[in-house]
């Protein structure tokens, strides 16, 4: 079905996923760094609980599964779309083709995806189907998330592997969000570099937030 839409629907609508990812990123980046900023993990826990039992949160978390996927098949796409119709470089590019990371986004993609799925096995399916740890908070029972998490940065092979994926995931971030912009049509002479600069901070605070919660971790371990 995908193919059967025009190149500038699938960008809209891989820029409108895309946007939604980042989102989402911002809102996990916030929920982790109570790791840093709370040493007894209980804020963490809570937020994990409520982020796991609240039913608004559970379909919005198919809604990002959804946009995760839907992001993945029509970067695919486009890319295929791209090759096939450019089966030469232009003698002379713009700077969406020189550009070092809009060059690998099909690349960092893959290797974000794959390193996607050992996360999702680290964390999100062992709190789903696994057994894990509970500690008692305000009297009540939750699951122990603070615990496997300090544990799994204990370990400087797990911290490497996460530094490199979340280094990948910056690259990722550094091109996403000004080309997401462009694919909606906001492109303007004047706001254009703000956009990129934009991109760049988010790239640079959401890959680096992430990237400081393992490395700390282990560091005061």
């Amino acid at each position: 079905m995908a193919f059967k839409y025009s190149s500038v629907t699938k960008k809209v609508i891989m820029a409108l996923a895309g946007l939604f990812l980042i989102s989402f990123l911002i809102v996990h980046l916030s929920i982790n760094l109570l790791l840093l900023f709370d040493k007894s993990g209980e804020l963490f826990n809570l937020a994990a609980h409520f982020m796991a039992t609240n039913p608004v949160i559970q379909v919005f978390q198919i809604v990002l599964f959804g946009g995760i996927f839907l992001h993945i098949i029509l970067g695919i796409i486009l890319q295929i779309q791209n090759w096939l119709a450019r089966p030469k470089r232009y003698k002379v590019e713009g700077y969406s083709q020189t550009s070092f990371f809009s060059k690998f986004m099909i690349h960092t993609g893959a290797v974000i995806l794959a390193l996607l799925f050992i996360h999702l096995s680290d964390f999100f399916f062992r709190a789903k189907f696994g057994e894990i740890g509970e500690v008692l908070i305000g009297g009540n029972w939750y699951e122990d998330m603070a615990t496997l998490v300090i544990e799994e940065f204990k370990e400087l092979p797990e911290v490497l592997m996460y530094v490199v994926w979340l280094l990948f995931l910056g690259f990722h971030l550094d091109h996403a969000f000004h080309s997401a912009l462009q694919s909606l049509g906001l492109n303007h002479s004047k706001y254009t570099p703000v956009a990129f600069g934009i991109s760049r901070a988010l790239a640079i605070l959401i890959a680096g937030g992430f990237i400081l919660i393992p490395v700390l971790i282990y560091i005061n371990q």
